[in-house]
């Protein structure tokens, strides 16, 4: 892979290795990008796994092995908007200025907003918060952050005192007993899971425990599967800790030196029995106490959980539910051991160090505290501070949508595909008389609604640092110039800042952000916190610049940091010891009245995309293994409602409906539905999970549940099934769409209630060339060539019929197209060489017929078959799919081609 970039585009002109951090999930892996020099030329040739970073070593998962490819510089926005005119950066961010003094004058400093990202570096997140909060005077900062990890930070402050995670990636390696929760980590932190799997090779007595409603390609490694009932998490840890309590599995010394308010939560979990249990979670009493045993048995243990256990009404509750078994057994605060809360985006922890939350102070200091508000103001010197909490992300809008937030600068982030209660995000949006969008692409949900357009740099542009979910600071560093006038995000704030007339900004690079933070942190260690990075506060731009990956606390004592920050049991706590939380565990609030017809729609991630696809949407490679966007159903619910695999159906509730392909998944609880978060308006017409879910949020963290609401299914009568390739993207007009991007083309499938042909006439106006057709009694095709190159192909049916994606894909990539092309494309027949099944192996395109063809004959494990085919052997995210494969053929002794997720219902029984 070779990515040819001019000359002056390059940072760092030198041929060789540039070491930068992953732009996507909160694991933080190093990255090398490898720039060669032929001649004048050089280019950013190559990307590879830094086998130096701690984080990874060397892995990468498919998407950070992609990065390169979704770099699109037509996809870009590179220019400043206000209103529809195009305008210099300076002239905007003077006019954005301009509006903030006027908007605060007549409506006060609670009248702006910011919405930010975790996929800002710390340096941006920095100048955003001290811009809104010690300046404009106003905590109306909130973060996307908000609606993954609000919940586990406020369960570690109010177990700790403080927002810190006491867990290392080593301790995957070092653990007896792995338990994931509510966390499909093979999809969503793939390096962890090749962590964990290289770890279980190492050490076979290793055991896994995985809890989750659904059967994952994570639960396919686990020892023990426990599909509980969707968000009864917190009475499943409850009924842990008294089981811990009745075999005297608890570690009384522990809990008497370093713990308070044990009795209280000895009394929340008395009545949680086995029985009481069973009947909460729906699980069978031997399961539970099998998790249960090798819970209290083992002396070292790590809980890994993420967004099933955050995005809850209860969120909070279900993390200190879990914390309170570590202390009660003394698993925790030593290698292997401890709750261990994982990040979603590369930037969250980061964003937390700075306070982006609306309910904090930079540096983990409290924003209700006097003494921190005072010390916060005196170090930035500024003219005030903000002095109690701000909205959260979902309060923010509400308060948008009434008029009391006049403006709202939104960076880098997608509030209108992922936060809930869409249809008022919408309307907040619309109504807001000021909405300034700050990104690297020129197109999103959200972009729509802009009155000011603001450029920013993308990954491989921006220069700074991040920190990942186990405390790790690592810089991002640049390699790339400013793709046409875009600015680095804190240089758009400063910019603002600066022309409201604010001192306090005139930083010249991210060191000297970065520096001035880090000598901040003092003042979190001064009123006894844990958070401290003095140790980088004297660092010279070229001591920056070389900055080498290491956790936090960093300072005189730990000059390189420090991988367990409460080694000494010291908690930061006024009393020094962890509080117990007694928690009264509750299933999670649905949002309107439950009927039989109901179904529990569950919400996450797949494993090629990344949220809402600005990024993993610019290229094909990602959407090999799932081209289209789907609804999960149990099998046996499927035949009850007569259902088959790729029906259109509609999924509704009194919030909003989306339209989404069935596939039918024997991982999938009955009664239960599965989406993907990823699609919105620019991939699919109505496939954006949040429409469904209510503002139903935390009453402790404001994290909204995200997890679990009630909709019922309606199946839809479509007349007309429409297939569009074309060499350009086009808008269709069509009653369902979804797209993809191919390579040098783009994919659509449509679907009409009633037959049209405005498709046709469309694409006639948009695209010209020679047009061919061929009509049948059940299909038309329409072929558009120029110069005898395929440029629109449409496929117009009265069925729903599959089309073979890589057979289209090599007819857009000839250079001409023969007689005989022509003949096949006209008559929708490929060659056998493209009737391979799906793309398994994203890395080196290798489809399921060639997997079940090298099983049958012998291949009995992941590595035979990555010896013969190189699937898995790259960046491994195909491993637990490979996996499920042999263990299909293992439990039939053969393997039919396609397998059954491919197939329609009646073969299934």
């Amino acid at each position: 892979m070779s990515i040819e970039l001019p000359n002056s585009h390059l940072v760092n002109p030198a041929a060789g290795t540039v070491a930068t951090t992953c732009a996507y999930c909160g694991v933080g892996c190093g990255v090398d990008i490898n720039i060669s020099k032929q001649g004048d030329s050089r280019d950013v040739d190559t990307l590879n796994g830094c086998r130096s970073h701690p984080a990874n070593y060397g892995r990468l998962c498919v998407k950070g092995s992609n990065l390169l490819n979704t770099l699109e510089p037509e996809q870009r926005l590179i220019h400043a908007y206000i209103g529809n005119e195009q305008v210099s950066v300076d002239k905007a961010t003077s006019f954005v200025a301009e509006q903030f003094n006027k908007i605060r004058q007549e409506h006060g400093p609670e009248s702006v907003a910011f919405y930010v990202s975790g996929q800002l570096l710390t340096e941006d997140y920095y100048v955003a918060n001290k811009l809104m909060k010690g300046y404009i005077g106003s905590a109306n900062i909130d973060t996307n952050s908000r609606l993954c990890m609000s919940s586990a930070v406020a369960a570690y402050k109010r177990a700790f005192g403080e927002d810190v995670v006491p867990c290392n990636y080593t301790d995957i390696e070092q653990c007896d007993v792995f338990f994931t929760i509510g966390s499909n980590m093979a999809w969503t932190h793939p390096v962890l899971f090749q962590r964990l799997e290289r770890a279980r090779e190492v050490n076979p007595n290793l055991k896994v425990v995985s809890i989750d409603p659904r059967k994952t390609a994570t639960t396919q490694l686990a020892d023990l599967h426990l599909p509980l009932t969707p968000g009864s998490d917190s009475g499943f840890f409850n009924g842990l800790l008294r089981y811990l309590i009745d075999n005297k599995k608890i570690d009384q010394n522990y809990i008497d030196q370093h713990c308070n308010n044990f009795a209280s939560a000895m009394k929340a979990c008395s009545s949680w029995t086995l029985d009481k249990v069973s009947a909460f979670c729906q699980l069978e009493k031997s399961d539970i106490t099998q998790a249960y045993q090798l819970f209290a048995d083992s002396p070292k243990v790590v809980s890994f959980y993420s967004m099933g256990i955050n995005q809850s009404n209860t969120g909070v509750d279900k993390c200190n539910a879990i914390i309170n078994c570590h202390l009660a057994t003394g698993k925790i605060n030593k290698p292997g051991a401890g709750p261990f809360s994982i990040t979603g985006q590369p930037n969250a922890m980061g964003g937390r160090e700075i306070g982006g939350l609306a309910n904090q102070l930079t540096g983990h200091l409290d924003i209700d505290n006097v003494d921190h508000q005072q010390a916060v103001k005196s170090f930035w010197q500024s003219p005030t501070i903000a002095t109690k909490a701000g909205p959260s992300a979902v309060e923010m809008f509400s308060k948008i949508q009434q008029g009391k937030i006049k403006a709202v600068w939104i960076m880098a982030t997608n509030p209108a595909v992922s936060l809930p209660d869409h249809q008022n995000i919408i309307k907040a949006l619309e109504s807001c008389p000021l909405v300034i969008v700050s990104d690297c692409v020129e197109k999103n949900d959200t972009l729509a609604f802009a009155d000011v357009k603001l450029p920013a740099t993308g990954w491989l542009e921006k220069d700074g640092t991040v920190t990942n979910s186990e405390r790790r600071i690592s810089r991002q560093r640049g390699v790339r110039k400013s793709s046409g006038n875009a600015k680095h995000d804190w240089q758009l704030i400063c910019d603002v800042a600066n022309k409201m007339g604010f001192t306090g900004f005139d930083y010249h690079q991210p060191v000297d952000i970065f520096t001035e933070f880090a000598k901040l942190s003092s003042v979190s260690k001064t009123h006894g916190l844990k958070f401290d990075i003095t140790g980088l506060s004297k660092l010279s731009e070229q001591e920056y610049n070389a900055l080498q990956p290491m956790q936090w606390p960093i300072n005189d004592q730990y000059p390189l940091g420090c991988s367990n920050v409460f080694h000494d049991h010291k908690f930061s706590t006024l009393s020094h010891k962890a509080n117990f939380i007694a928690v009264d565990a509750q299933l999670p609030l649905l949002g309107f009245k439950e009927t039989d017809n109901n179904f529990i729609v569950n919400s996450g991630r797949i494993r090629d995309q990344w949220h809402t696809m600005t990024r993993t949407g610019n290229t094909h490679k990602l959407f090999t293994t799932q081209d289209q966007p789907f609804v999960s159903i149990n099998i046996e619910d499927a035949k009850a409602k007569q259902l088959k695999n790729n029906q259109l159906i509609k999924i509704a509730n009194s919030y909003g409906s989306i339209t989404l392909p069935v596939k039918i998944d024997e991982g999938v609880g009955q009664g239960q539905l599965f989406v993907p978060i990823h699609w919105n308006k620019q991939y699919a017409s109505s496939a954006n999970v949040t429409n469904l879910y209510p503002a139903i949020v935390d009453k402790i963290s404001n994290q909204p549940q995200l997890k679990q609401t009630n909709a019922t299914i309606e199946t839809l009568d479509f007349s007309q099934y429409l297939h569009v390739y074309t060499s350009q993207d086009i808008s269709l007009l069509s009653d369902y769409w979804h797209k993809l991007r191919g390579n040098g083309f783009y994919a659509f499938e449509a679907a009409n209630l009633e037959n049209q042909q405005h498709e046709l006439a469309q694409l006639k106006l948009a695209i010209t060339g020679e047009w061919l057709s061929f009509s049948s009694d059940e299909r038309q095709v329409h072929l558009c060539l120029s110069q005898k190159q395929l440029v629109c192909y449409l496929d117009i049916s009265n069925i729903q019929k599959p089309i073979n994606t890589s057979w289209l894909e090599y007819m857009f990539t000839k250079a001409a197209l023969s007689f005989a092309d022509i003949q096949s494309l006209l008559i929708a027949q490929p060659s056998d060489e493209f009737m391979q099944g799906k793309v398994v192996c994203s890395c080196f395109s290798v489809r399921e017929k060639n997997i079940v063809e090298a099983i049958n004959k012998g291949c009995r494990d992941v590595t035979t078959l990555g010896s013969q085919l190189n699937c898995g052997t790259n960046c491994g995210s195909c491993r637990p799919e490979l996996k499920q494969y042999i263990k299909r053929f293992l439990d039939k002794e053969t393997l039919a081609s396609p397998l059954p997720e491919t197939i329609e219902i009646e073969e299934l029984t």
